[in-house]
């Protein structure tokens, strides 16, 4: 679960970070906050220092590898990637479905390990926050409002799986079940979410009329 969620999440945001032009150190990097910013913040939460990251090598390889081939792959194709730009998002909302799937179940998975099988809140706050950290701290790397707050289903599918998974690994106590149904449920969450535009409702303020600008400058003067 781990190297599923490493790998698609280092994708994920070494392909964000090669459209907002970074260098490769900015590609590897992001890639690798995207990866790992998640459980980075869960551990801390957790009273687990230094972060578990750090203790495991391979996983830090896996996401460092797998960021370097997204940012060779793009490099060597800079006028392809410009040009299939929007075949490249299908593929990296691809890659985040199983990246959030993969560490929300994980997340939700350590807080089971550390004792709290018997609280529901921290398990799925565990969860969402496993599944969603990295990419917040990778949008707001490259300047931009986080995904989370404001494009389709993103935080609630977590937040869901996370439940979904706490509700099968207590009543029928079989990991590798609850670990695959909860991730289908979320990936499921995603793409719909993607492909049918779900949104959250949101306030949309509309810019202030042009003649509404003059009035407001009058009455001032």
């Amino acid at each position: 679960m781990e190297i599923i969620g490493t790998v698609a999440f280092s994708v994920s945001g070494a392909l964000i970070a090669c459209g907002a032009a970074l260098d490769i150190f900015g590609v590897v990097f992001v890639g690798c906050i995207t990866a790992f910013g998640g459980g980075m913040i869960r551990d801390i939460l957790l009273g687990i220092t230094p972060p578990s990251i750090f203790k495991n090598h391979i996983i830090f390889s896996i996401a460092v590898l797998s960021a370097i081939i997204v940012f060779i792959a793009a490099y060597v194709n800079k006028e392809k990637f410009s040009i299939f730009k929007f075949k490249i998002d299908h593929i990296n909302n691809f890659f985040d479905a199983v990246g959030l799937a993969a560490f929300s179940v994980t997340g939700a998975e350590v807080g089971f390990i550390n004792g709290y099988s018997d609280n529901i809140l921290v398990i799925t706050v565990i969860g969402m926050i496993t599944g969603i950290g990295g990419g917040i701290m990778r949008d707001i790397l490259i300047d931009t409002t986080p995904y989370v707050f404001k494009k389709h289903i993103y935080a609630l599918a977590s937040v869901f799986g996370s439940i979904l998974y706490y509700i099968l690994r207590l009543f029928f106590n079989n990991i590798s079940l609850a670990s695959a149904l909860a991730m289908i449920f979320v990936i499921i969450i995603r793409i719909l979410a993607t492909k049918y535009r779900w949104s959250l409702p949101k306030i949309t303020i509309s810019p202030i009329d042009s003649n509404m600008s003059k009035f407001d400058n009058n009455a001032q003067i």
